[in-house]
This record gives C-alpha cells, structure tokens and sequence, in this order.
C-alpha cells in the first residue's frame, strides 16, 4: 500500500506510472488528497480544542483553590460543551480516516521505471532466452494428458471423483516425480541460503490484506466462511506474514525463506482447450523463495532471485526464456515482475512456471514490517520479494512432453537420484 506522504509528495508521478497499467488514479488520488487536507484541518482544530480544554480545567482547579465555585462550576459547564466538541471532531476524524484508507487500497503499486505500457501477455518483453533449441519430437509426439493416461501416472477422472475439475490424483512413479521435484528444489534454496519453513495452508483476513491478495483477488481465492479463513493461494502469503508487525536489524537482513505448499486457486472461467489437463489446477504444488530486503539492495536481490530460478530450469534442461512483465499483465501488488516460460514440444507453447517479483515497500507498508538501522532511531519501512522455485503443473507437462520417446519418459539427470529411477 502506498503511504499518504509519498502520494502527496509523488501524486504526478504516480498517476503517470500508473498508466502503464492502462488505468487512470487522478481522481482517486485527488480525492485522498482532499479528504487528507480536510483531516489535517480537523486534526489542528482537535488539537486546539484540547489544549483549551486543558487551559479550562487548570483554571476551574485554581477556581476551587481560591474558594470561587460558581465560577468554577461555570466554566464547568462549558467544559461539558467542549467535551461534546472534542467528542464529535474525533469521530468524524475516524470518519475520514476511514474514507482514505478504502481509497489507499484500490492503488496499486507503482510500476518501476523499466516496466513498459502494454494491454497483457501479447505485450511482455523478452528478456533472455536459454536452453534452445527445443528437442524434435517427430511427428508421434503426444501432449502430456496423453502420456499420463498411457503411463498411469496421473489421474484427472479420479480427481474429478473425489473432489472435482482441477484436482488431479498424482501415481505410481507420477507421485514419485513430483516428491523428488519438490525435494530437490527445496534442497538447491537451502543451499544458497533460504531458511526452510513449513507454514499453514489457511490464512486469516489479515494476512490476506497484508501480502496484497486482499481485496484485489478475493474471488480467485478458497474461503472457509463459518471460521472466515482462506486456503493459500501461494507460500508467499504465510510465510511473507511471518514477519507481519515486526521490527528487524538492518544487520539481520537479507531474511531469505523458502517453503514447500500446496496451492488453491479458483481460477474462475478458465477452462477451455488452451488450458488442458496441468496446464491449470485449482490445486498444484510449488516451492517458493521470499526476501526481507533492505531498501538499497532489493534490486540486487531481485537479480540474484531471477539468476538462481533460471538456473534451477537450467539444470531441469528446459528450453526456456525469460519476460519483463509490461504494465497490464503486471500483478496488483508488484513494482517489477519477471516471468519465466518453458517451452512445451508436444503442445508447441510457452507455459509460464514462475514469476519472480519485487514489490519495494508496498507489501512491508501493508505488514508494519519495519528495519532499524544501528544509526537511526526510527525504523524505516522494508522491501520484500517473492519468486516461485518452481511452481510444478505446468513444469512437469514440459519435463514430460520434452523428454518423451517411443515407450518411455526420460527423468531428468538431476532429479534421478531424488526420485530414484530414470525412466517412466
């Protein structure tokens, strides 16, 4: 979330990067501006009011000292109409208090300098491509939903059965393979120094509102009413919050965090042929990367977030590359956002398996995550981060489309002593 004062010292800025996004904030913001010059005049008028009440009651006290109560008990009576005043001046204080923070939430956060303006996907710039080209097939290639019917490896019917579309029932070495996916990516963030943690599935409104899901995606998430959780639509949520009103060390940072999750996503109105059995679950499983940054060193951070994810799908021998997200497709809560694909032989498409993202303060603002630098007194607002290393549906029809042959699926050298066999 934007702060007031960084909206009214950067309001034409804003409203400029903004447009990035192809949305126009002028008028929200001059309503924040407004409603916030109107507070300020209230909050003087306040402040003046009390200290007169102040004034009146030191006076009664010296009234009753001298002996002159109906003086005192005069003033008295005007100090019951001053306390209505105050009263009242402070409930239309909260008043617009309130008014202003419905309006901070519908902003978004402020495009960096580098994201350019476009309308979605069709407009994302490429940034790097790796691993090309892609392997030929032949022309008995078979798409993954194919492969994991003749391998009885994963079962979209039984899911269907148990649960509904978009719950797919993993088996067999289809199981197996996606433990060893898990394990390893695990193991490769522990390595470069990502704190593991295993965190609930369900959060509360506050967390959703803190990491910016709330009430921007509302209805892309599972809620449980009777308790008003909401199942995860990502590890970025817990384990973001973990730190949700905290005060760090500026020594203690980076703070690097990685969990293993299950995630939920209602993904309304996404059916149809472009979005074919692991191209889009309601369920899917994925291991995320989240940093604690300081201000002057999230950029960095970022960079080394996108370097350490391609090479883990370096490592996987993916044929991939790599999106600068433009204004339009980039996400409520993100300043710069970086996309990574892999390209699917059988299908003939990119199919997006990570974004890796920096969101500056806009999350730590919403959180009252602070860092205290040993020098300064008052803590400064933080930066936080995010990526997926990696999210796995779509991964896994790539691995299994790529590496097909005429009787069998080649696992990946690097996942083999994970998942224990090499073929399928």
């Amino acid at each position: 979330m934007l702060t007031l004062n960084y909206i009214r010292e950067n309001a034409d800025y804003i409203i400029e990067r903004q447009k990035t996004r192809n949305k126009d904030f002028s008028e929200i913001i001059e309503q924040i501006t407004d409603l916030d010059n109107k507070r300020r005049e209230l909050q003087t008028n306040l402040n003046q009011e009390e200290a007169e009440m102040k004034n009146l009651s030191k006076q009664i006290g010296s009234l009753f000292k001298e002996g002159k109560k109906e003086e005192a008990n005069s003033l008295k009576e005007k100090t019951g109409q001053q306390k209505e005043k105050i009263k009242e001046g402070q409930k239309q204080l909260g008043e617009f208090q309130e008014q202003i923070q419905n309006l901070l939430v519908q902003i978004p956060n402020v495009p960096h300098s580098s994201v350019n303006q476009g309308k979605g996907e069709e407009d994302n710039e490429l940034v790097k491509e790796g691993n090309i080209p892609s392997p030929e097939l032949g022309k008995n290639k078979l798409p993954h939903w194919e492969l994991i019917k003749k391998h009885d490896i994963i079962d979209f019917d039984l899911g269907n059965k148990i649960t509904g579309r978009g719950f797919p029932v993993y088996k067999g070495k289809g199981a197996r393979l996606q433990r060893a996916m898990i394990n390893y990516f695990l193991d490769q963030g522990r390595e470069i120094g990502y704190r593991e943690v295993l965190p609930p599935l369900m959060v509360n409104e506050e967390s959703g509102f803190s990491t910016g899901q709330l009430p921007d995606k509302e209805g892309q998430m599972y809620q449980v009413p009777i308790d008003n959780y909401y199942l995860i639509p990502t590890a970025e949520v817990p384990v973001t919050n973990i730190y949700r009103d905290s005060i760090v060390e500026s020594a203690d940072l980076p703070i690097k965090m990685t969990a293993y999750t299950p995630c939920f996503r209602r993904e309304a109105g996404s059916w149809g042929k472009d979005v074919r059995g692991l191209n889009r679950l309601h369920q899917f499983d994925k291991v995320e990367i989240v940093q604690i940054q300081h201000p002057e060193k999230s950029y960095e951070a970022l960079d080394e977030m996108v370097a350490y994810v391609e090479s883990l799908i370096r490592a996987l021998e993916m044929p991939y590359r790599i999106m600068r997200l433009c204004g339009g497709d980039l996400g409520f809560a993100a300043a710069l956002t970086y996309d990574f694909e892999v390209y699917s032989a059988a299908q003939d498409k990119w199919l997006e398996v990570s974004s890796v993202s920096n969101f500056e303060s806009y999350q730590a603002n919403r959180l009252r995550l602070r860092y205290r630098e040993e020098s300064k007194k008052k803590p400064q607002i933080a930066h936080t981060l995010n990526g997926s290393a990696l999210a796995l549906p779509r991964l896994l029809a790539a691995i299994l489309e790529n590496n097909q042959e005429e009787n069998s699926i080649r696992i990946p050298k690097v996942l083999i002593p994970y998942a224990g066999f090499e073929k399928i």
